[in-house]
């Protein structure tokens, strides 16, 4: 016969369970709203995912679709400061929490829950998993069209808890030149492959600097092999972008460079890469 202790645990095991099963419920009705899921990765960081990331949101926004982007970088979440809603405080209601708003994008991200901006994240696995569905199962982004998410670099809980839980229509993966980068980007690709998930493509960034003077192209990070590489690997090659000084200073001011500078090369050819993705998966689709 049970003692008093062991049925207090196993009710607290069991409610547990149901808990985690009533989440699951919850994320798969949240996500039923929106139409097209998309993750940005890398395997390196350091790489410029992040402004991706962000950037590809606002490409979207700017051709009307409603539009969404998660930061699940826990230990650096960036995005609200690339989009000027740094130390903004979320509503909490009934319905769930309210993401914030910049540019016609809904922005969700652990950096809203800093009781300070210089406040670090020191969480292990576990807790880093639970944000997230907590993320998935309870923020309100209601009907949208798009949801970018922006994971840390690697390919660690993060990324891996996004590729088992949200019924993704692709994944973007970014590189830079360097051959110490792509041996990284390189376990991305297997591991989003291993995961079933689709790759939409691969984007060299940061692939050569224009001398602002000469008008000479630099390769600061030495000349890649990406497109070589995605061919190998069988990935679409998505392009170049290269390294832009007003990039950095659109993402400090928290103004995309695609809605700042919508002529520089670097926000032409990021618009391209999201007129494939609305080719290649949303119209298609």
């Amino acid at each position: 016969m049970a003692t008093e202790e062991e049925e207090r645990k196993y009710s607290a095991e069991e409610e547990h369970k149901i808990k985690l099963m009533q989440q699951e419920v919850d994320i798969v009705k949240r996500m039923s709203k929106i139409k097209h899921k998309i993750a940005v990765m890398s395997g390196k960081g350091g790489v410029g995912k992040s402004t991706i990331a962000v950037n590809l949101a606002a490409a979207f926004a700017k051709k009307g679709y409603k539009t969404g982007i998660m930061d699940v970088d826990i230990h650096g979440p960036n995005v609200p400061m690339m989009l000027g809603v740094e130390g903004k405080h979320l509503i909490f209601t009934a319905n769930g929490i309210q993401p914030v708003e910049s540019e016609g994008i809904k922005i969700m991200s652990v950096g809203f829950f800093l009781t300070s901006l210089d406040s670090p994240v020191v969480w292990r696995g576990p807790r880093k998993t639970g944000v997230i569905k907590q993320f998935l199962s309870e923020v309100n982004w209601g009907d949208l069209d798009v949801l970018i998410i922006d994971n840390p670099p690697g390919t660690g809980d993060e990324p891996l808890t996004i590729l088992q839980s949200v019924p993704l229509d692709g994944v973007v993966l970014v590189t830079t030149p360097q051959a110490v980068v792509q041996e990284d980007v390189r376990k991305g690709i297997n591991l989003v492959l291993d995961s079933k998930v689709p790759i939409i493509g691969i984007i060299e960034n940061m692939s050569g600097f224009i001398c602002p003077h000469c008008h000479e192209e630099v390769p600061i990070f030495g000349s890649g092999n990406t497109e070589e590489m995605a061919k190998k690997m069988d990935v679409h090659f998505l392009g170049k972008l290269p390294l832009n000084v007003e990039t950095p200073v659109t993402s400090d001011t928290g103004i995309p460079i695609v809605i700042k500078d919508p002529e520089s090369d670097i926000a032409i050819k990021i618009s391209e890469i999201a007129d494939y993705i609305e080719k290649t998966v949303i119209k298609k689709k």
